[in-house]
């Protein structure tokens, strides 16, 4: 398993401002340290949050553009994914319960969205794999992580990552501002994209995606920006 680490912050700001959701330079996935208390583990169980049947598709946020964090750049782009070793890394650095316990539910070759936040302009730049299922997050452990956790304990870890695994560039970058005005839309409509949780639960930077609403984004890479 490659070293870099990534990061990922756990629950990011809003998407055209504020942590996004993973960083890696240790690598972290993505951009923003999340709030460590967002929610309680017992009410934010993926079950609940998924529904009976777990999410296939992801959207995962991460941070393109240098950003400092307690001394470290939590900085991690899908073009950083793409350099390291077998193009695989570890998504660390979640700290909302919510979205760990989206990590939790991943199963091995589900897909996801790279998304990049907190960034000039936000959006889908292209697609990973889950590759490793959810073990614990070694930077919890980490004193000199920004992700470092005191409470936690390794004999009871509360803060969980995935590896993934870069698949594709997308044919072209879905920006947020695209998809925004779809959602938008099909709230009118009752389209795919009308209960999507980059809007409903935004600050969320690992979020759960219906089989419509993944298929629905892949065709846009096939059309003009709208």
């Amino acid at each position: 398993m490659p070293k870099p680490r990534k990061r990922l912050g756990g629950a990011a700001g809003p998407d055209n401002k504020g942590p996004a959701g993973k960083q890696t330079k240790t690598k972290n996935p993505a951009g923003a340290l999340a709030a460590m208390g967002n929610s309680s583990p017992e009410k934010t169980s993926a079950s609940k949050n998924c529904g009976k049947n777990l999410s296939s598709y992801w959207l995962m946020k991460s941070e393109p553009e240098s950003r400092l964090e307690k001394g470290v750049d939590v900085k991690f782009s899908i073009e950083d994914l793409k350099a390291e070793p077998k193009q695989t890394a570890c998504w660390d650095g979640v700290r909302n319960y919510q979205a760990r316990n989206f990590l939790r539910a991943m199963k091995l070759e589900q897909e996801a969205f790279f998304y990049h936040s907190n960034c000039k302009e936000p959006g889908i730049a292209g697609l990973v794999k889950i590759v490793k299922e959810a073990y614990p997050d070694h930077t919890q452990f980490e004193k000199n992580s920004p992700y470092y956790d005191p409470s936690s304990k390794e004999d009871n870890p509360k803060w969980s990552m995935v590896d993934v695994q870069f698949v594709r560039m997308m044919k072209r970058y879905i920006t947020l501002a695209e998809l925004k005005t779809h959602y938008q839309a099909h709230k009118t409509t009752g389209g795919p994209l009308k209960d999507m949780a980059l809007f409903t639960r935004q600050r969320l930077s690992v979020q759960p995606l219906t089989p419509e609403e993944f298929y629905f984004i892949l065709s846009l890479e096939e059309k003009e920006p709208s």
